[in-house]
């Protein structure tokens, strides 16, 4: 497991129109979560994953973003919700296959 932190944001791209939207995502390629949605003012959103440098270089004129959450903390957060070792598996239960055996601490 790597111990290198990254941030990827999950941020909310609005065009102007979505003339505008296509451009962006043909230009930048973000990885979009879903569809486009359709303001009640004409405008189009749609939800990217993003590093905070892509964020920033997707803003321009007719282009607002707007930061949801940090999706990479979200993601840790979540990972250490989840337990260690098999909750299955009876407690007098000997391990089994091709590994090192290895003393507790």
């Amino acid at each position: 497991m790597s111990t290198t932190r990254y941030e990827i944001l999950r941020v909310r791209v609005t065009a102007k129109d979505a003339e505008t939207l296509r451009t962006l995502l043909r230009e930048a390629r973000p990885d979009v979560g879903g569809r486009a949605h359709e303001g009640d003012d004409g405008s189009f959103s749609i939800e990217a994953y993003v590093s905070p440098k892509q964020a920033a270089a997707l803003e321009r004129e007719g282009v607002s973003v707007t930061t949801i959450e940090d999706a990479a903390a979200t993601g840790r957060a979540r990972q250490a919700e989840v337990g260690e070792g098999d909750r299955f598996a009876p407690e007098d239960a000997v391990p089994r296959g091709l590994a090192l055996k290895v003393k507790d601490a």
